[in-house]
């Protein structure tokens, strides 16, 4: 049940982005590449995922999520444009394929990261959906987008490279650079749900553990598995002398933080029962992930 949802929703987030992005045949043709590049056919789509998992848990329809979980992964993708770029990550490999700055080049890497954030904002102040609905997502994006979510994260991220960090410092980075965006996906998606005030702060619970978890995976992965099998360069952390979960805690810590994490997750889902189904399977799978 939970493989066919998620296969159906990945495949309604690439359909609503193809319909989204511009056409690469129309000028500036370059930009439009580069943004389809950085945007269609690769990646896991977890995060347009719990916006279909949470909205739909709270009885919210299908199709009324389509453009509020591909304006997630716009962000998404911009953020990942930007943070491979030589002046950050400098990566040059990204979901099994060359990196925008390389298929392309530095300059049309920057504007096709800006041009995929701003095209997420536009997307959403479109969507049909009530004004009072689109303003909440706008502002839940936008507040998980900036000094305060990704931006704020990734700014801590440089300051930190080349030094050890304190392990509050490190979860404190990772919740604003990988966490924001996710808590905003489950937020978006609960908005349209029409969820409570409690409701809310359970799921936030919830998207806190998961953020967390995804990222102890990452760093987990980013030390036992391959590039061919990330389709991303692996190793990166150590070679940059990076804090991460296994260097602060040893691969056991790291693992048993894990453990935490998901038991976390399944005590702020309980009280949702089955509602939360496919909420908890994707939690299982941010822990369990093996790419």
């Amino acid at each position: 049940m939970a493989a066919e949802a998620f296969a159906r929703w990945a495949a309604r987030t690439e359909a609503t982005l193809e319909r989204l992005l511009p056409d690469p045949g129309r000028a500036p043709a370059r930009l439009h590449a580069a943004m389809r590049h950085a945007s269609l056919g690769g990646g896991k789509r977890m995060r347009p995922l719990l916006v279909y998992a949470a909205g739909t848990a709270l009885g919210a329809d299908e199709a009324a999520l389509d453009v509020a979980a591909a304006a997630v992964e716009l962000v998404h993708a911009y953020s990942l444009v930007h943070d491979d770029l030589p002046a950050m990550d400098d990566d040059d490999l990204r979901r099994g394929l060359p990196t925008v700055h390389v298929a392309f080049d530095e300059a049309t890497a920057i504007l096709a990261g800006d041009a995929l954030q701003t095209l997420a904002f536009s997307a959403l102040a479109a969507a049909d959906a009530p004004a009072q609905l689109r303003i909440d997502w706008v502002r839940a994006l936008a507040d998980a987008s900036g000094v305060a979510g990704m931006c704020g994260g990734q700014a801590l991220d440089i300051d930190a490279t080349g030094r050890i960090q304190p392990l509050e410092g490190l979860q404190h980075m990772h919740a604003l650079k990988t966490g924001a965006l996710i808590r905003a996906a489950v937020r978006i998606g609960a908005l349209a749900g029409g969820a409570d005030t409690a409701t809310l702060e359970r799921l936030d619970r919830y998207a806190a553990a998961l953020g967390l978890a995804f990222q102890v995976r990452d760093d987990i992965l980013d030390v036992e598995a391959s590039s061919e099998q990330l389709g991303k360069t692996a190793g990166k952390d150590a070679a940059q002398a990076k804090s991460t979960y296994p260097a602060l805690l040893g691969m056991d810590g790291a693992r048993a933080r894990l453990e935490q994490l998901a038991v976390e997750m399944d005590e702020a889902l309980a009280p949702l029962g089955e509602r939360a189904a496919l909420l908890a399977a994707l939690g299982e799978l941010a822990v369990k992930r093996t790419h």
